[in-house]
């Protein structure tokens, strides 16, 4: 992230905005070395959806999808006393 001092950001306001606006680049506003503002673009501020955040970290070894020759309870009335994390 670049800095800037506020008088050096005076001189060249409207091609700082330009380039923020088009790279999504950030660019913090100083006085006396001490940051006061964040210059962005707007569309840097948009949190990314989590939908596709995986996309290409999972593989799926087999078929998933065709039924098991596996007999199981799924109402849990076998009596048997399930297993407690500890």
């Amino acid at each position: 992230m670049q800095t800037m001092d506020i008088l050096e950001l005076s001189a060249s306001c409207e091609v700082l905005i330009d380039r923020v606006a088009a790279t999504g680049e950030r660019i913090w506003i100083t006085r006396n070395g001490q940051p006061i503002a964040d210059l962005h673009s707007v569309g840097a501020t948009r949190p990314k959806s989590p939908f596709g955040l995986l996309k290409g970290s999972v593989e799926v070894l087999g078929d998933i999808i065709s039924p098991i020759d596996l007999e199981w309870d799924a109402n849990g009335s076998s009596g048997a006393i399930p297993p407690t994390l500890s």
